[in-house]
C-alpha cells in the first residue's frame, strides 16, 4: 500500500539531497545508479525519479523484470537521510517539464556538494539528458541518519 508522503520529506526529497538508487535482477544482482531529480506528485504518493537514461538500461530490465526499487537520500550538509522502497509503476523518456525539474535539482544539489569543498562547476558537468523518467509508488520508509535508529523503519519524516 502507497505510503501519503508529508509535506516535510517531500521538501528534502525535491531539494539538492544526493539520490542513490538501487535495483536488483532476478538473481538478487544488485544495480546502482545516481538520480538526477525527483517530482513528487500531487496526490504524494507516486514521484517521479530522473536517471540518465544512457547508464540506465539494466536498471530499466530489472524494473521490468520485478518493479522493486530503492532510493537513498542524504543531505550532505547533515547527513539527515531516509531511504524509500517502492514498486515502479512506468518508466517514459523524460520531457521538457521533467528537465526543468531535473535542472533545478542540479543547481540546488551543486550548492549542497560545495559546501563539502566539491567546486559547483564539477556537478554542473554532469550529464542529465537523455534522461529516464521513473515512476513510482512509495511502500516502505526507512531512517538511515548516522546514530541511534539507523535502519528502521518510520511512518513520518518531520
Amino acid at each position: 500500500m502507497a505510503i501519503l508522503l508529508g509535506e516535510p520529506l517531500v521538501e528534502f526529497l525535491e531539494s539538492g539531497v544526493s539520490i542513490v538508487v538501487g535495483s536488483r535482477d532476478a538473481n538478487n544482482r544488485p544495480e546502482c545508479a545516481r538520480g538526477l531529480g525527483v517530482k513528487v506528485a500531487d496526490d504524494r504518493r507516486t514521484l517521479s525519479l530522473y536517471l540518465n537514461a544512457a547508464l540506465a538500461e539494466r536498471m530499466r530490465a530489472d524494473f521490468a523484470d520485478n518493479g522493486r526499487i530503492a532510493i537513498g537520500f542524504s543531505r550532505i550538509v547533515d547527513h539527515r537521510a531516509v531511504q524509500l522502497k517502492g514498486r515502479v509503476i512506468g518508466m517514459r523518456p523524460a520531457t521538457e517539464a521533467d528537465h526543468a525539474v531535473q535542472d533545478r535539482y542540479l543547481a540546488a544539489f551543486a550548492e549542497q556538494v560545495s559546501y563539502a569543498g566539491l567546486p559547483r562547476s564539477v556537478v554542473r558537468s554532469v550529464r542529465l539528458r537523455p534522461a529516464l523518467a521513473v515512476e513510482l509508488e512509495v511502500d516502505e520508509l526507512f531512517h538511515q541518519t548516522p546514530g541511534p535508529g539507523a535502519g528502521r523503519r518510520i511512518e513520518s519524516f518531520t
